[in-house]
């Protein structure tokens, strides 16, 4: 809302101000009125000074509105200000004047080349609205305009790679390191654009000067050795990773490699053993170990083995120090999918303990308890996740499902307000209108029906085709018999989408027949009744009730002690039998 205020109150200063829009647009007509400064007197600078300033204060403020009239104020007084030409420039950009927005930061530019951030913005400016050629432009320029900033040669190289302009990435990357002096990290950047231009020559001399730069550090020379594997010299290669492995024998990156190898050359036995060798080393990084099982579960699958052995090497790799949840996840995933869902328990549980804000591994956790009903479990794990995770809108929704399935209605409502005040523009309205619609069940539980109706008719501002929030706001109504037309309008559209369901129907028979359409509502209850509503102790009541009113005492009758037999105890409906007649609550 704030945003719509605020776009409202700029576009009205815009619109009223014509004139001076169209004076901004002549002055930045011509590329060499750029550069025109206009000569002021001190008394003008005095009063400039004053408004930019005030201008300032009132953007702090959030003032926007006063802010832009005082920057038009500005450049009435000084028309070639390139601070009043900038900050203005971006309330024309936020009200998509984007012609405007750039010619204005173009002229602050042109009038102070020597401010980084005004060409900074312009080029980003640029970049936002796809004029690529524009920003590389601006950037090379700026490259010459700011010797001792590397910024601008950073962005060239991440524009010149979404160009695919290789040999200008070299060139950019050359240029950086006369400024930064040799870097391995730039040296490795170039080696990557020599792989993408699948320039062998240059990608070999690269690692080979790293190698020969950086002699202590095995990870050049493992790289060199991925090379020639790459380009098919294998041994070589094997060469390589063994010259580490001798000075270093657990290397993990060697034996990675070196593993790799033997795969291709079809060592298949020493490939599998230098694999499990890396999941209890303790030099490999968690990443490796994640990526080593995955090949590992990938060849299972592929040779159609048993997951026993899958397992055993999970099992192993566990017993080491772990330093993050990617492994036991892994695991988790893993054991789900071969539907061995009570052993993936104690394995989500260590992930959550090395990660309490894992969502993803607290989810799998929930589904988990989910399919055994186990509420005890699924409270657990959303408490703790909700203060864990703040934001996460899904273990409030769970949470609030298992209170309510453990008849802890006032810890219902308490989280379900409290996901409410972590909603934001960008959440699902579907999800909104779901935490409406249980808190109105809720309320309704605690027989606060007022706040049941206003949570309701929240929901349905979300989401109104929810149908469950339709279904019991109209039933509720018509339990308390009011604005029953608009209880019957509700309820039919659940009627029409869903024209099997027997809660709905019998919703709307019950409608029906509190409006005295008796006749009606029989077609609608018999509708239910052949469905599952004969399952269901109030509809079956519900059933004699409309009986009873189309004069069918006998059918009624049969139904309410049908009812009773079910299990059905209302003191109401012992009444009716006995007196045999309807008795409304």
């Amino acid at each position: 809302m704030k945003n719509k205020i605020l776009s409202f109150l700029l576009l009205l200063l815009v619109l009223s101000s014509c004139s001076s829009t169209h004076q901004l647009l002549r002055e930045t007509e011509s590329e060499s009125e750029k550069n025109k400064i206009a000569i002021i007197t001190p008394d003008q600078q005095r009063k400039y000074d004053y408004f930019f300033l005030e201008a300032m204060r009132l953007k702090e403020l959030n003032s926007y509105s006063s802010a832009f009239g005082l920057l038009q104020h500005c450049l009435d007084i000084n028309p070639s200000d390139p601070a009043a030409l900038y900050e203005i420039a971006q309330y024309y950009m936020y009200l998509k004047q984007d012609t405007l927005g750039v010619s204005l930061l173009e002229k602050a530019v042109a009038l102070a080349p020597d401010n980084y951030w005004y060409s900074q913005a312009l080029c980003l400016t640029y970049q936002d609205q796809k004029q690529i050629n524009k920003a590389i432009a601006l950037l090379e320029d700026m490259v010459t305009r700011f010797p001792a900033n590397k910024e601008p040669l950073m962005n060239l190289f991440g524009l010149y790679n979404q160009e695919e302009n290789y040999e200008k990435m070299i060139y950019t990357l050359n240029r950086l390191e006369k400024r930064m002096g040799k870097n391995e990290q730039l040296s490795m950047q170039r080696f990557s654009v020599y792989q993408q231009m699948n320039d062998e020559k240059r990608a070999f001399a690269e690692i080979e000067n790293l190698v020969k730069d950086y002699p202590a550090n095995t990870h050049y020379k493992v790289v060199l050795g991925d090379l020639y594997m790459q380009y098919g010299k294998s041994q070589k290669a094997c060469d390589i990773y063994n010259e580490v492995l001798a000075v270093e024998s657990d290397d993990p990156e060697a034996l990675y490699s070196l593993a790799s190898y033997n795969d291709k050359v079809g060592h298949h036995e020493v490939y599998r053993q230098l694999l499990d060798s890396l999941l209890v080393n303790k030099k490999t990084s968690s990443d490796t170990k994640v990526e080593i099982m995955q090949r590992v579960i990938a060849d299972n699958e592929k040779n159609g083995a048993d997951s026993t052995k899958v397992v055993s090497l999970f099992s192993r790799a566990l017993e080491e120090d772990l330093d993050d949840a990617q492994m036991p996840l892994l695991y988790a995933q893993y054991l789900l999918s071969k539907k061995m869902y009570e052993a993936a328990v104690p394995v989500l549980e260590t992930a959550i303990q090395l990660d309490p804000t894992n969502k993803m591994a607290r989810l799998m956790l929930i589904s988990c308890a989910v399919k055994k009903d186990d509420y005890k479990q699924i409270i657990n794990v959303c408490e703790s996740g909700i203060i864990a995770i703040p934001d996460a809108i899904e273990l409030y929704y769970y949470l609030a499902v298992a209170y309510n399935e453990s008849g802890r209605t006032d810890e219902v409502i308490q989280v379900c307000n409290q996901a409410l005040e972590h909603i934001t523009s960008d959440s699902k309205k579907e999800v909104v209108s779901d935490f409406y619609s249980i808190l109105g069940d809720s309320y309704y539980t605690k027989k606060q029906s007022s706040k049941a109706f206003e949570s309701y008719e929240s929901a349905l501002k979300y989401n109104a085709s929810n149908i469950p929030v339709l279904n019991n706001y109209a039933y509720y109504l018509s339990v308390e018999h009011r604005n029953l037309d608009k209880a019957e309008e509700m309820s039919y559209k659940t009627v029409k989408s869903e024209p099997g369901n027997a809660t709905y129907i019998d919703t709307y028979a019950w409608i029906l027949f509190e409006k005295g359409k008796y006749a009606e509502a029989k077609i609608y209850i018999d509708s239910a009744m052949k469905g599952d509503g004969s399952k269901s102790d109030v509809i079956v009541e519900h059933c004699g009730d409309i009986y009873f009113m189309n004069g069918d005492v006998e059918d009624a009758l049969m139904y309410w002690k049908k009812s009773l037999e079910m299990g059905n105890k209302s003191q109401t409906l012992k009444q009716k039998i006995e007196k045999k007649k309807y008795i409304a609550e």
